[in-house]
Protein backbone atom coordinates (compact mmCIF):
# COMPACT_ATOMS: atom_id res chain seq x y z
CA UNK A 1 0.00 0.00 0.00
CA UNK A 2 1.58 2.90 -0.72
CA UNK A 3 1.74 5.73 1.66
CA UNK A 4 0.82 8.95 1.82
CA UNK A 5 3.65 11.13 1.14
CA UNK A 6 5.50 8.30 -0.60
CA UNK A 7 7.89 10.52 -3.64
CA UNK A 8 7.63 13.57 -1.96
CA UNK A 9 10.49 15.42 -0.40
CA UNK A 10 9.96 17.70 2.86
CA UNK A 11 12.01 20.33 3.84
CA UNK A 12 11.78 21.48 7.69
CA UNK A 13 13.91 24.27 9.05
CA UNK A 14 14.63 23.45 12.85
CA UNK A 15 13.81 19.82 11.79
CA UNK A 16 15.76 18.54 15.57
CA UNK A 17 13.42 18.84 18.63
CA UNK A 18 10.27 19.38 19.97
CA UNK A 19 7.34 20.29 16.89
CA UNK A 20 10.25 20.42 13.85
CA UNK A 21 11.13 16.77 15.20
CA UNK A 22 7.36 15.51 15.20
CA UNK A 23 7.29 16.40 11.67
CA UNK A 24 10.17 15.36 10.61
CA UNK A 25 9.35 12.04 11.93
CA UNK A 26 5.90 11.94 10.50
CA UNK A 27 6.74 12.72 6.64
CA UNK A 28 9.25 9.88 7.27
CA UNK A 29 6.89 7.47 8.81
CA UNK A 30 4.59 8.57 5.68
CA UNK A 31 6.84 7.61 3.02
CA UNK A 32 8.68 11.35 2.28
CA UNK A 33 12.11 12.26 1.57
CA UNK A 34 12.92 14.27 4.67
CA UNK A 35 15.58 16.49 4.45
CA UNK A 36 15.96 19.14 8.21
CA UNK A 37 18.51 22.32 9.05
CA UNK A 38 19.09 23.19 12.08
CA UNK A 39 21.92 25.43 14.26
CA UNK A 40 21.59 22.87 17.18
CA UNK A 41 24.54 21.08 16.33
CA UNK A 42 23.98 18.55 19.16
CA UNK A 43 20.52 17.96 18.76
CA UNK A 44 20.91 18.13 14.90
CA UNK A 45 23.25 15.12 15.38
CA UNK A 46 21.12 13.34 18.03
CA UNK A 47 17.90 13.39 15.41
CA UNK A 48 19.68 12.13 12.56
CA UNK A 49 21.03 9.38 14.06
CA UNK A 50 17.85 8.51 15.47
CA UNK A 51 16.15 8.68 12.17
CA UNK A 52 19.30 6.57 10.49
CA UNK A 53 18.69 4.05 12.67
CA UNK A 54 14.82 3.28 12.08
CA UNK A 55 16.10 3.39 8.06
CA UNK A 56 14.58 6.42 6.81
CA UNK A 57 15.57 8.49 3.85
CA UNK A 58 16.69 11.75 5.19
CA UNK A 59 18.81 14.66 4.42
CA UNK A 60 20.21 16.60 7.48
CA UNK A 61 22.74 19.87 7.76
CA UNK A 62 23.83 22.88 10.56
CA UNK A 63 22.65 25.47 8.77
CA UNK A 64 21.08 29.08 10.29
CA UNK A 65 17.96 30.31 8.37
CA UNK A 66 18.72 33.88 9.05
CA UNK A 67 21.57 33.24 6.72
CA UNK A 68 20.48 32.87 3.09
CA UNK A 69 23.71 31.43 1.61
CA UNK A 70 23.02 28.50 3.69
CA UNK A 71 19.19 28.03 3.22
CA UNK A 72 20.17 28.40 -0.06
CA UNK A 73 23.15 25.90 -0.36
CA UNK A 74 20.64 23.25 1.50
CA UNK A 75 17.59 23.28 -0.72
CA UNK A 76 20.27 22.82 -3.77
CA UNK A 77 21.68 19.92 -2.32
CA UNK A 78 18.06 18.45 -1.27
CA UNK A 79 16.89 18.74 -4.66
CA UNK A 80 20.21 16.93 -5.91
CA UNK A 81 19.78 14.30 -3.03
CA UNK A 82 16.44 13.65 -3.73
CA UNK A 83 15.49 15.06 -7.01
CA UNK A 84 12.85 17.65 -6.05
CA UNK A 85 11.29 19.56 -3.08
CA UNK A 86 7.72 19.59 -2.64
CA UNK A 87 7.17 20.42 0.66
CA UNK A 88 8.54 23.58 2.55
CA UNK A 89 8.00 23.91 6.81
CA UNK A 90 9.23 26.62 7.90
CA UNK A 91 9.38 25.80 12.19
CA UNK A 92 12.66 27.20 13.03
CA UNK A 93 11.97 29.75 15.94
CA UNK A 94 13.20 31.24 19.44
CA UNK A 95 12.22 33.17 22.10
CA UNK A 96 13.30 35.80 23.83
CA UNK A 97 10.47 36.83 26.20
CA UNK A 98 10.48 39.97 28.31
CA UNK A 99 7.64 42.73 28.99
CA UNK A 100 7.74 45.41 26.64
CA UNK A 101 9.65 48.16 28.77
CA UNK A 102 12.73 45.81 28.92
CA UNK A 103 12.73 44.00 26.01
CA UNK A 104 16.09 45.24 24.36
CA UNK A 105 16.67 45.27 20.57
CA UNK A 106 18.54 42.14 20.84
CA UNK A 107 15.28 40.88 22.20
CA UNK A 108 13.04 41.93 19.45
CA UNK A 109 15.74 41.90 16.24
CA UNK A 110 16.38 38.04 17.05
CA UNK A 111 13.08 36.89 16.88
CA UNK A 112 12.70 38.90 13.70
CA UNK A 113 15.28 37.61 12.41
CA UNK A 114 14.33 34.04 13.02
CA UNK A 115 10.88 33.73 12.15
CA UNK A 116 10.18 36.10 9.94
CA UNK A 117 14.04 36.36 7.85
CA UNK A 118 14.23 32.82 7.82
CA UNK A 119 10.99 31.82 6.88
CA UNK A 120 11.43 34.09 4.14
CA UNK A 121 14.52 32.62 2.80
CA UNK A 122 13.15 29.67 3.30
CA UNK A 123 10.36 30.15 1.06
CA UNK A 124 12.45 32.04 -1.51
CA UNK A 125 14.84 29.63 -2.13
CA UNK A 126 12.36 26.65 -2.40
CA UNK A 127 9.61 28.69 -4.73
CA UNK A 128 11.72 28.55 -7.94
CA UNK A 129 12.10 24.61 -8.13
CA UNK A 130 8.57 24.41 -7.36
CA UNK A 131 6.98 26.58 -9.85
CA UNK A 132 9.38 24.74 -12.40
CA UNK A 133 7.62 21.60 -11.22
CA UNK A 134 4.26 22.98 -10.73
CA UNK A 135 3.52 21.96 -7.25
CA UNK A 136 4.63 22.81 -3.91
CA UNK A 137 2.79 22.44 -0.20
CA UNK A 138 4.39 25.62 2.08
CA UNK A 139 3.62 25.37 5.65
CA UNK A 140 4.84 27.77 7.82
CA UNK A 141 4.61 27.68 12.20
CA UNK A 142 2.66 30.54 13.33
CA UNK A 143 1.76 30.83 17.42
CA UNK A 144 -1.71 31.39 19.22
CA UNK A 145 0.23 34.71 20.69
CA UNK A 146 -0.11 36.14 17.14
CA UNK A 147 -3.25 37.54 18.88
CA UNK A 148 -1.10 39.02 21.62
CA UNK A 149 0.76 37.40 24.62
CA UNK A 150 1.89 39.11 27.56
CA UNK A 151 5.80 39.19 27.67
CA UNK A 152 6.14 38.18 23.75
CA UNK A 153 5.82 41.82 21.93
CA UNK A 154 8.05 40.23 20.00
CA UNK A 155 7.37 37.18 19.10
CA UNK A 156 3.41 38.23 18.74
CA UNK A 157 4.31 40.52 16.16
CA UNK A 158 6.72 38.22 14.28
CA UNK A 159 4.29 34.94 14.48
CA UNK A 160 1.45 37.36 13.32
CA UNK A 161 3.73 38.46 10.32
CA UNK A 162 3.81 35.18 9.49
CA UNK A 163 0.31 35.04 8.77
CA UNK A 164 0.01 38.07 6.22
CA UNK A 165 3.15 36.36 4.76
CA UNK A 166 1.05 32.72 4.16
CA UNK A 167 -1.70 34.72 3.38
CA UNK A 168 0.90 36.55 0.32
CA UNK A 169 2.42 33.47 -0.93
CA UNK A 170 -1.40 31.93 -1.37
CA UNK A 171 -2.05 34.78 -3.72
CA UNK A 172 1.00 35.00 -5.81
CA UNK A 173 2.29 31.46 -6.00
CA UNK A 174 -1.27 29.47 -6.50
CA UNK A 175 -1.32 29.66 -9.92
CA UNK A 176 1.91 27.56 -9.99
CA UNK A 177 0.26 24.35 -8.31
CA UNK A 178 1.60 26.09 -5.00
CA UNK A 179 -0.65 26.06 -1.87
CA UNK A 180 0.84 28.35 1.42
CA UNK A 181 -1.18 27.82 4.33
CA UNK A 182 -0.12 28.55 8.40
CA UNK A 183 -0.15 26.19 11.54
CA UNK A 184 -0.78 27.88 14.92
CA UNK A 185 0.35 25.79 17.97
CA UNK A 186 -1.59 26.82 21.29
CA UNK A 187 0.32 25.31 24.35
CA UNK A 188 2.14 22.67 23.18
CA UNK A 189 4.44 20.62 25.64
CA UNK A 190 7.90 21.29 23.78
CA UNK A 191 11.31 22.68 25.04
CA UNK A 192 10.65 25.73 24.44
CA UNK A 193 7.33 25.85 26.64
CA UNK A 194 10.02 24.36 29.04
CA UNK A 195 12.21 27.17 28.78
CA UNK A 196 9.30 29.71 29.19
CA UNK A 197 8.13 27.61 32.82
CA UNK A 198 11.66 28.84 34.28
CA UNK A 199 11.96 32.44 32.58
CA UNK A 200 8.25 32.90 34.91
CA UNK A 201 10.11 31.10 37.43
CA UNK A 202 7.79 27.82 38.09
CA UNK A 203 7.98 23.98 37.41
CA UNK A 204 7.29 22.94 33.89
CA UNK A 205 4.29 20.59 35.33
CA UNK A 206 2.75 23.69 37.29
CA UNK A 207 2.98 25.15 34.13
CA UNK A 208 1.10 22.47 32.37
CA UNK A 209 -1.57 22.30 34.82
CA UNK A 210 -2.20 25.90 34.71
CA UNK A 211 -2.73 26.12 30.80
CA UNK A 212 -4.75 22.93 30.45
CA UNK A 213 -7.06 24.37 33.12
CA UNK A 214 -7.90 27.19 30.34
CA UNK A 215 -7.98 24.56 27.37
CA UNK A 216 -11.48 23.10 26.24
CA UNK A 217 -10.44 19.83 25.14
CA UNK A 218 -9.06 19.66 29.22
CA UNK A 219 -5.49 18.30 28.26
CA UNK A 220 -1.91 20.27 26.98
CA UNK A 221 -1.06 19.77 22.98
CA UNK A 222 1.58 17.12 21.85
CA UNK A 223 4.20 17.79 18.93
CA UNK A 224 2.33 15.12 17.13
CA UNK A 225 -1.04 17.35 17.38
CA UNK A 226 0.77 19.75 15.26
CA UNK A 227 2.29 17.48 13.08
CA UNK A 228 -1.36 16.06 12.08
CA UNK A 229 -2.40 19.24 11.31
CA UNK A 230 0.94 20.19 8.91
CA UNK A 231 0.04 16.69 7.16
CA UNK A 232 -3.75 18.45 6.29
CA UNK A 233 -2.08 21.01 4.39
CA UNK A 234 0.68 18.92 2.92
CA UNK A 235 -1.63 16.37 1.21
CA UNK A 236 -1.67 16.20 -2.13
CA UNK A 237 -5.61 16.20 -1.82
CA UNK A 238 -5.77 19.54 -0.34
CA UNK A 239 -5.10 21.53 -2.97
CA UNK A 240 -8.17 23.68 -2.86
CA UNK A 241 -7.01 24.75 0.66
CA UNK A 242 -4.74 28.32 0.98
CA UNK A 243 -3.90 31.11 2.82
CA UNK A 244 -5.23 29.43 5.83
CA UNK A 245 -4.66 29.74 9.57
CA UNK A 246 -5.42 26.52 11.34
CA UNK A 247 -5.14 27.22 15.41
CA UNK A 248 -4.21 24.09 16.78
CA UNK A 249 -4.81 24.72 20.22
CA UNK A 250 -7.45 22.32 22.41
CA UNK A 251 -10.05 25.28 21.26
CA UNK A 252 -11.25 28.28 19.99
CA UNK A 253 -8.90 31.16 19.45
CA UNK A 254 -10.82 34.40 18.19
Amino acid sequence: MKKRFQGRTAFVTGGSRGIGKAIVQFFAEEGANVAFIDLNEEALSEATSDLNEKGYKIYSKLADVTVAEQVEAAVKEVVETFGSVDILVNNAGVIRDNLFFKMTDSDWQTVMDVHLKGSFNAARAVQKYMVENKYGRIINISSTSALGNRGQANYAAAKAGLQGFTKTLAIELGKFGITANSVAPGFIETEMTRETAARIGISFEDLIRASVSQIPVARSGKPEDIANAVAFFADERSSFVSGQVLYVAGGPKN
